[in-house]
């Protein structure tokens, strides 16, 4: 197959999709796998999660639990990939939606699944720069032997300080925002290489291999040990999340329909076996697990270093999880700023006309980037308040997102499979596309089961997950919007036919899209 690279075949696919091409294509083939990459934050992500595998079950939960939701996680990401191909905007699985619906189901249904969506990646910015805080304060821990404590007030403020500087990277225009990107997954690669290598080497006491694949401990307070065993998921799909960042980005990727899918593929299978190896090498050399699970910064991942390398080598590595999580938090904000563009501009969010406006110098939707700045902020300052709180909203970012994958990838198996409404991209997954969407289905189902409840007894106000408080406190706030906001009557879902169709039948256009035309500032 010959494949055309040229920014001109995109744009008008986006065109043929119904809307006008109004960012730039800036984003090359090594910018899009680093964006896919550096989105699951691997390194950091296992460093502020490590804490869950550990109480789940010992080395055994980081590690077989890795292999088994990891291949769930995978089946997600390939079938995400497939219908990114296939519709290649900035709307995301969002916009597939109108391509694999019944008319009659695709105002509703979009609604539900953009909400979704929005409030995972929203909960995902805001928990991923609340670890960047988290991790440096850790690292200024160590620097005065533990003498220092972190506050909820110092990490929410070091919080807000990080996630405005991410707010003014993603202010450049697409053209920095590529070369930034492309040097994400080289130092992520340099640096869990050298942190495998070095703990190897150095630490002299590493446990057995029976220690390692078979001795299961449980520190999580639920019984029995095999139900202890399956939060040991969790952080895996923690690291492996948020498929779609590169679908929010994909107006910008030069040849989208090969690209896109491509890294998405590409950048989670490496996450996959990475982690794998990776947890494997931690426990091998993260010696005792008490010691570890009363770590005076809370978090046992940097316990481990200080523990082989001391002060010095124990801040280095914090800190070298604290950059990569930064280039996970500045991918992260990208890709909302693009959907929060997105929604706008089929009106699915409150003054849309607002957050669809280009900015004319950089090309890219700065209000949007900004309104996702101060969405986080606000909603990290619940942390002052509560961390029981604040985490069940972290919790909610994978619940959601995954979610809002399914609901498309549902309707492909039941309204799309084998007929001429759902027409694969260039990137699709053949024969084998109906099995592992349907694995993927069955997965979600059960992971957002053990999402739900508390991860450690016996439960208390403390300890209790409120995440399902806020999954079905969000949904109820877009439902009554949809219903009391008046939204039913305008929101058609996302758009389907170019402008100059739409012009010529004026009776499928409601006014709600009256703002076709993007507004430069």
């Amino acid at each position: 197959m010959t494949i055309d690279n040229s920014s001109d075949e995109s744009d008008q696919r986006i065109i043929e999709l119904g809307y006008e091409p109004v960012l730039k294509r800036e984003f090359g083939r090594l910018a899009s796998f680093s964006f896919a990459f550096s989105i699951s934050g691997l390194y950091a992500t296992i460093a502020t999660t490590f804490i869950y595998g550990l109480q789940a079950g010992g080395a055994p939960a980081l590690v077989w639990c890795w292999l088994i939701a990891g291949f769930g996680c995978m089946c997600i990401a390939l079938s995400v990939a497939e219908l990114v191909s296939a519709y290649p905007t900035s709307g995301g699985l969002y916009f597939t939606l109108k391509h694999l619906l019944p008319v009659k189901y695709i105002p509703l249904t979009s609604w539900i699944c953009g909400w979704l969506n929005l409030l995972g990646q929203v909960a995902g910015v805001a928990s991923t720069d609340y670890g960047c805080s988290q991790l440096l304060l850790a690292a200024v821990s160590m620097a005065t032997e533990f003498r220092y404590q972190p506050t909820a007030g110092h990490t929410v403020g070091v919080m807000a300080a990080i996630i405005i500087l991410h707010g003014f990277i993603n202010s450049l225009s697409t053209k920095w925002l590529d070369r930034v990107t492309r040097w994400y997954a080289i130092f992520h690669l340099c640096v869990l290489i050298s942190a495998s290598v070095v703990l190897l080497v150095c630490q002299k006491e590493k446990h057995s291999a029976k220690y390692v694949f078979v001795d299961v401990q449980s520190h999580s307070g639920w019984n029995p040990t095999g139900f202890s065993f399956l939060f040991g998921f969790l952080p895996v799909a923690w690291a492996m999340t948020d498929y779609d960042a590169t679908a929010h980005i994909a107006e910008e990727i030069q040849n989208a329909a090969v690209r896109a899918p491509q890294a998405i593929a590409s950048a989670l299978f490496l996450t996959y076996v990475l982690g794998f190896l990776f947890n494997i090498v931690l426990a091998f050399t993260m010696g005792d697990i008490n010691d570890l699970l009363a770590s005076p910064t809370g978090q046992p991942f940097t316990q481990i270093f200080y523990n082989v390398f001391g002060e010095g080598g124990g801040m280095l590595f914090t800190l070298f999880a604290f950059v990569i999580l930064n280039f996970c938090g500045i991918a992260a904000l990208q890709a909302c700023a693009r959907t929060i563009f997105a929604f706008s501009r089929d009106e699915l969010l409150p003054f849309s006309n607002i957050w669809i406006r280009i900015n004319k110098y950089t090309q890219t939707p700065l209000i949007a980037v900004w309104l996702n700045v101060t969405l986080a902020i606000t909603i990290n300052l619940i942390g002052l308040g509560s961390y029981t709180a604040i985490s069940a909203i972290f919790n909610v970012c994978t619940i959601a997102l995954d979610w809002s994958y399914c609901i498309p990838i549902i309707c492909k198996m039941i309204f799309s499979y084998n007929t001429e409404r759902y027409r694969p991209g260039p990137w699709h997954l053949g024969k084998f596309s109906w099995l592992i969407n349907c694995w993927s289905v069955v997965w979600t189902f059960f992971v957002s089961i053990i999402f739900l409840l508390p991860t450690t007894r016996p439960v208390t106000v403390g300890t209790m997950n409120y995440a399902v408080v806020i999954l079905v406190g969000i949904l109820m706030f877009a439902m009554m919007y949809w219903y009391a906001g008046g939204a039913r009557k305008k929101y058609i879902g996302p758009r389907s036919k170019p402008r100059k169709e739409e012009e010529e039948a004026p009776e499928f256009v409601p006014s709600a899209h009256k703002n076709d035309e993007v507004t430069k500032f």
